[in-house]
């Protein structure tokens, strides 16, 4: 029988306490130690010199952080597995970041992603995407401070403001005084962490449960295994169909294109070293999500006759893995506290690496053309730390309205998806297309965003339906720690009676009904169906006009764009090829030229 559950005693502290010291330490000794962060090349790329291999861990847990633990785990329990075969995509996606679209940012060697728009279409499209970048990271972090909290909250009855100011102001401090360098060698430790968390969760499923094949058939019996779901309705919210496709989107959006990756990207020496650092990114990746997934359904292999969301225990799934670990093991000394450092981990390493490329958008995109074009490269620096700083405030205040995005995996993905989508297509434009110009491009992205941001936000949308959970065995199972629980959950449970929604799903507008998992699909189609049409339009009065638009530099097309692409603009382009599938004979030889050509 599971001891009663008291709260965090004074090893959980200590360790907890350890955590936050060696996060800030690190930064503190990236701060007097090389070049002490008095360049913005040291600051925002580490100097170009860092190694391969902390790079890859950095890359997993800017984004596969906290999310992960809390997200994936209760996905696995409540929704089952069919969330996994999201690592299929990672595989696709990896080669598509590595050779597609990364060779061309190593080649710009610029902190900001977003010069390669005011190269290839201007100013006010590099302005429109640093702005879509800002917002979306801005309300990614929101969520990512706000899950520990809920973690924290959850375990010990401590306020949840509280949890967020602490890690707020923690990975705020070492990100901002220690730079790029503070922040990727806090990732590696910070997931070592990560990993300890998690696997405790699964170690503890298992032994409870009599083995692994015991968590595997108790879950299989409750309908939780499942992989093959081949259905195509768009509205089903976990097929294989949208795993494979619309995880390839989310993966490339995040890998291959977006700011705080490829700004890691940057910090090795060689374009070969950060191709590296993406492969050995996957299977760490992949290793913490199906880590994760095994402790969902270990988890549900404990409470599968007796459901602690039936029994009002708590009242999120979010909270299912920091209650189980409270409710199974929160009687051992420092096991709890460990816990809620990996936690800790994976929001301390994702704030802190996306308050640098933050930083750095800002800086690069914004103040150096308006405000520091003739400032020192030092004091340019300091304006940097500033920003940085800022930022961390206002993500410590957008945390504490976070709580109403809904959970936090389907949140954070939603968020990626209307913005990363429409991102992804304007630089794939860009490097794949010769057509679009900068009105086109413009318009295209725009339109995407809009259009995403509507159909990703807008709703009424139906209740997920979940699968089957069970009660019956309750008496059996909970007992005082559960109750000593209890009064923490219910404190903070809210009496706001909830929305009238429609009574059957057929009732709900058919864009609304679609899995999040197409969000960034959509809006990458619409962003490249509307800058082709726009501008094949405004290349076409160009000509009617005499004029033509300018010679497209070389250097900015992708080096798995087919050279006769590039340069026969009588055929029509790649780009809509792809979208509607028409294709001549003389289009076909080019293809075929190009086949031979890569």
């Amino acid at each position: 029988m599971t001891e009663s559950y008291h709260g965090l005693d004074v090893v959980d502290y200590i360790i907890l306490s350890t955590l936050l010291l060696i996060s800030a330490s690190i930064g503190v000794y990236y701060r007097f130690s090389g070049g002490k962060q008095r360049t913005t090349k040291e600051y925002l790329l580490a100097d170009r010199n860092m190694s391969f291999i902390p790079v890859a861990f950095s890359l997993m847990a800017s984004f596969m952080s906290s999310i992960t633990l809390l997200g994936v785990s209760s996905e696995n329990y409540v929704y089952g597995t069919q969330f996994v075969v999201i690592n299929l995509a990672y595989i696709i996606g990896t080669p598509l970041a590595a050779y597609f679209y990364l060779p061309v940012f190593y080649k710009l060697q610029n902190a900001s992603v977003y010069k390669y728009l005011e190269l290839r279409f201007g100013v006010a499209t590099r302005l429109v995407a640093s702005i879509a970048f800002i917002t979306q990271m801005i309300l990614y972090i929101g969520i990512v401070l706000y899950a520990p909290a809920i973690a924290l909250n959850a375990v010990t009855g401590l306020n949840k403001i509280a949890s967020i100011i602490a890690v707020g102001v923690v990975c705020t401090f070492y990100s901002t005084i220690g730079g790029m360098k503070a922040v990727l060698i806090t990732d590696v430790f910070q997931s070592v962490l990560m990993f300890a968390s998690v696997i405790c969760v699964g170690i503890k499923g298992s032994i409870d449960a009599g083995g692994i094949d015991k968590v595997w058939e108790i879950a299989n019996e409750g309908g939780r295994i499942q992989f093959s779901d081949l259905r195509i309705d768009p509205s089903v919210r976990h097929t294989l169909w949208t795993q494979l496709i619309g995880g390839i989107f989310t993966f490339t959006s995040l890998y291959a294109v977006n700011q705080t990756q490829v700004q890691r990207l940057l910090t090795v020496n060689s374009l070969r070293k950060a191709q590296r650092s993406l492969w050995l990114n996957w299977p760490i990746l992949t290793a913490l999500s199906l880590t994760t997934s095994y402790a969902g359904i270990s988890m549900y292999s404990h409470y599968a006759n007796c459901d602690p969301l039936l029994e009002k225990h708590i009242r999120s799934p979010d909270q299912l893995l920091p209650y189980f670990v409270v409710d199974t093991m929160g009687h051992l000394p420092g096991v709890a506290g460990l816990f809620i450092a990996g936690i800790f981990s994976g929001s301390l390493s994702t704030v802190s690496s996306a308050l640098n490329s933050l930083a750095a958008v800002t800086v690069q995109d914004f103040l150096v053309p308006c405000c520091f074009q003739k400032t020192s490269d030092s004091r340019l620096t300091w304006v940097t730390q500033i920003v940085a700083l800022t930022y961390g405030g206002i993500s410590i205040a957008i945390a504490f309205v976070a709580e109403y995005l809904g959970g936090v995996l389907q949140a954070s993905l939603t968020i990626f998806g209307v913005v990363g989508g429409p991102l992804l297509a304007l630089f794939t434009v860009g490097m794949f297309s010769t057509v679009v110009e900068q009105k086109g491009a413009l318009a295209g992205l725009i339109s995407g965003l809009a259009f995403s941001l509507w159909v990703g936000f807008g709703g009424p949308k139906p209740p997920i339906p979940r699968l089957s959970q069970r009660n019956d065995g309750c008496s059996a199972l909970l007992n005082a720690t559960s109750d000593s629980l209890t009064d923490l959950y219910l404190s903070t449970v809210s009496t706001s009676p909830l929305p009238t929604l429609p009574s059957t799903t057929d009732d709900y507008f058919p864009l609304y009904r679609i899995s999040y998992m197409w969000y960034a699909p959509l809006g990458f189609l619409m962003t490249i169906l509307v800058a082709q049409v726009v501008s094949r339009i405004v290349n076409a009065y160009l000509l009617s006009r005499g004029t033509s638009n300018k010679k497209i530099n070389e250097e900015l097309f992708s080096p798995m764009f087919p050279k006769c692409f590039r340069t026969a603009h009588h055929l029509p382009d790649p780009i809509l090829l792809l979208t509607t599938g028409n294709e001549t004979g003389e289009e076909k030889q080019c293809e075929e030229q190009s086949v031979m050509n890569i």
